[in-house]
């Protein structure tokens, strides 16, 4: 093999040093977004998106140009979270539709692989902002292009040059975007993009790296005989919860799970948690989860007794869509009991566990349009760094016509499905839906993690902050009354509801003086308080 081309498996190497890169520098992409809030964001959605795409390439078990980009491609796809971890996969895409074709890729390749890579994330964004992850890989590609088109045929100096020009355009961003400037970082996506590139030039180079994962990237084992099967049962059961179930919990429980397990499977449906996994200890699951709630329909199987008897382990049936099909079915991205009761209380059909503080991937929303009979499925994200996530999964599916409506907030979510009207066609159904949600304006108090200056407002690590649709309304130390100042800012004149769903960590009482100062403050408006239970955001209210 020639140092001036990349075999499968090189390139199988590159790619999961790159992984592993963002990885380790997950929590420095996550320090450099803009808004200092305490949630998942870049470098938790881009290290999931890769680490999705590392899980199938680590389980192949035939290496090939078609094979690697196939893996990486529809694991990265399936994967995406959040607007940079869905950018991240339309990359990969992009540059594998080109690299699947040959058997080894040279610069003329990795020239033409760069450019198709592009090109495919920036159709993919509806508005295209320059100083962002994609102005960093717009520089990759001129960059491709111009290594190839003089003539450079050395693979090393190519991808060198190509890391060097990458982190120069990162440095730039600052200057594309004032508001990167303002807070005095680079783009956090741009600079995810750098450490995979990092990854894959000190792979191709022969740099010994650690490519071990964390267990939900690590290889799948080659099927074993069927006398060797490494768990003895095949536990399912439901848990009824009788507690708050939010999405830290969701994550607690199947990290645990996958400790003493494998083939693990959990959901969450209102308030059901749905729990299936192979086991040597049933009673282990059972155990845990009862710290939820009650446990409720049992089943467990011994693989290796059913093997003996028919050959074969046990498998779960495949799940069909609940209910009777009908017309018209609802998913809504969601968290906080509260908040799913009153979406289920709507007639949503599918609540996906997530949102600010984890934010559902491309899978999940395809395993909820698979659990969703209807022919037409409505789709509202409530979030708008999962707007593209819910587009890529409607991008995917192929039996049912699905219509994304692009709600950015939980209010507007609810706004949308209150003007749901199942008489009428869908065009017309989206249409209202999308009207209702332009006139509702939305406010979240939470608290800063970070010291910071943007929006003009100096920001300490601890503050409250009130966050409305285009940035920071309000800040300071003292929570009700940081809620009352950005309810100031979202009303006017012509306002005659606000609606508040206090969060998890607010009681009924804290709850009830801030309704009273709100109906001494503004004595002709509505004022609704209701239970939303959400995590992180103390209040989220809704001004229309």
């Amino acid at each position: 093999m020639s140092a001036n081309a990349i075999s499968a498996e090189l390139l199988a190497k590159m790619f999961l040093a790159g992984a592993k890169y963002l990885e380790n520098k997950k929590d420095y992409v996550n320090e450099l977004n803009v808004f200092p809030v305490p949630d998942g964001d870049t470098g938790t959605n881009m290290t999931l998106t890769i680490l999705s795409a590392a899980k199938e390439l680590n389980a192949l078990t035939e290496t090939n140009m078609a094979t690697v980009c196939k893996a990486v491609s529809g694991g990265s796809l399936r994967g995406a979270r959040g607007n940079s971890g869905v950018i991240l996969s339309q990359l990969i895409r992009g540059f594998t539709k080109v690299a699947s074709n040959y058997d080894v890729l040279t610069i003329e390749v990795l020239d033409e692989a760069a450019q198709r890579a592009v090109k495919t994330a920036y159709k993919a964004v509806m508005s295209p902002k320059e100083g962002t992850i994609l102005t960093v890989a717009s520089g990759i590609g001129k960059k491709a292009e111009e290594l190839h088109l003089s003539g450079c045929d050395d693979m090393n100096a190519y991808l060198k040059a190509i890391l060097d020009e990458a982190e120069r355009v990162l440095a730039t961003t600052p200057d594309l975007l004032p508001v990167l400037k303002e807070a005095g970082v680079v783009d956090s996506g741009g600079q995810g993009l750098v450490e995979i590139l990092r990854g894959a030039y000190d792979a191709f180079c022969g740099k010994e790296i650690d490519l071990t994962f964390d267990k939900s990237a690590k290889k799948k084992e080659k099927e074993q005989p069927k006398e060797e099967l490494k768990f003895t049962y095949s536990a399912e059961f439901d848990v009824v919860l009788d507690r708050n179930f939010n999405i830290k919990n969701e994550m607690d429980l199947k990290d645990y799970l996958e400790t003493i397990g494998d083939t693990v499977l959990l959901s969450v449906e209102n308030d059901i948690v749905k729990v299936s996994l192979n086991t040597n200890d049933p009673g282990l699951p059972l155990q845990k989860s009862l710290k939820y709630g009650e446990l409720n329909k049992i089943k467990i199987a011994n693989l290796k007794l059913k093997e003996k008897i028919d050959g074969a382990a046990e498998t779960a049936p495949v799940k069909k869509p609940a209910g009777p099909k009908k017309k018209y079915g609802f998913i809504a991205v969601s968290v906080g009991q509260g908040i799913n009761e009153i979406f289920t209380s709507l007639g949503v059909d599918y609540i996906i566990s997530g949102g600010q503080t984890m934010n559902p991937s491309t899978e999940d929303m395809l395993n909820a349009i698979e659990k969703v009979n209807a022919d037409i499925i409505f789709i509202l994200p409530n979030n708008k760094n999962i707007i593209m996530a819910a587009n890529q999964a409607r991008d995917l599916t192929k039996d049912k016509k699905i219509i994304v409506i692009p709600t950015k907030t939980i209010p507007q979510g609810i706004t949308a499905v209150i003007n749901f009207m199942g008489e009428v066609e869908a065009e017309e159904n989206e249409s209202t839906m999308n009207d209702g949600i332009s006139a509702v304006k939305t406010g979240q108090v939470t608290y800063a993690v970070r010291d910071t200056v943007i929006d003009n407002h100096e920001i300490h690590q601890d503050d409250f902050m009130g966050i409305g649709d285009h940035g920071i309304l309000s800040v300071g130390k003292e929570r009700d009354v940081v809620t009352l100042d950005m309810i100031k800012e979202l009303a006017d004149d012509d306002t005659e509801l606000i609606s508040v769903y206090y969060g998890e960590d607010i009681s009924e009482k804290e709850a009830g003086l801030l309704r009273a100062t709100l109906e001494e403050t503004f004595p002709s408006t509505d004022i609704e308080v209701q239970y939303g239970g959400q995590p992180v955001y103390y209040y989220i209210v809704s001004v229309e």
